[in-house]
């Protein structure tokens, strides 16, 4: 959704101008990869001007509200959801604030990009013959707009949502049902994403490598990240086109 969707409240994650090397990982080891949208291939800066900027903004006008006002209201609101499929859901936000989310997302797509490298990233995946799947908690409304300007979903060999199974990635259960669709080896899955709670939800199911995102706004400078591996965007990892791939 928002900032919070590198999960802002996670105390282990602080800006920092640099980052440590790019991690080892163990690619003949990996069959499928399983890859975050928002602040892992697309850039986090639209997310959160979106939530940021743009929604206070409208809900302030809509309501008779002062910005400050808006702001700390949505604010509160936002926190009191996060971690739930609510959180996500753009119908939800429609519903509580009064606004056309969707309508909206749609006013600014022209914002919506792919952070650096990440289609090359995509392709250099694929060719190498991994299974790639995108594993986002966007809703099918934000996923529709953010495809429509990038393509992004042609990239991948399949795109699951979270709002399929009626949880989020942070929750057990989804991981449990995402294995049984997909049907990959979870010792053989390397999981990529930005969300430190979701990250967290992977490795307690057991996926083999899980790595995160510690630049998943353009317009910030990278986290320090200390419980997991990390990158600052997959344009970090480089892949031999012998299939081979290793990071730089």
């Amino acid at each position: 959704m928002i900032a919070a969707n590198a999960n802002a409240s996670d105390a282990i994650a602080h800006s920092t101008p640099s980052l440590p090397s790019p991690p080892s990982v163990r690619w003949d080891d990996v069959k499928t990869v399983l890859l975050d949208m928002d602040g892992t291939l697309l850039d986090l800066h639209f997310d959160n001007y979106f939530w940021m900027e743009l929604v206070p903004q409208r809900f302030a006008a809509r309501h008779g509200l002062d910005a400050q006002i808006a702001r700390e209201q949505l604010m509160a609101r936002f926190m009191a959801k996060q971690g739930s499929l609510d959180w996500y859901c753009l119908d939800y936000w429609t519903r509580e604030l009064q606004l056309d989310i969707a309508a909206m997302k749609r006013e600014v797509a022209a914002h919506v990009r792919f952070l650096p490298g990440a289609p090359e990233f995509l392709e250099r995946l694929r060719s190498a013959g991994l299974h790639v799947v995108l594993v986002t908690n966007a809703h099918a409304n934000s996923l529709s707009v953010k495809h429509e300007r990038t393509g992004l979903m042609d990239l991948v060999d399949a795109v699951v949502s979270s709002h399929r199974y009626g949880m989020p990635k942070e929750h057990a259960g989804f991981w449990h049902r995402l294995q049984a669709e997909i049907g990959f080896d979870s010792h053989a899955a390397l999981f990529v994403d930005d969300s430190l709670a979701v990250l967290r939800a992977a490795r307690a199911h057991g996926i083999g490598q899980v790595i995160a995102v510690a630049r998943p706004d353009s317009t910030q400078p990278p986290r320090t990240i200390v419980d997991f591996p990390c990158v600052a965007t997959v344009a970090d990892f480089a892949i031999p086109t012998s299939g081979a791939a290793v990071t730089r």
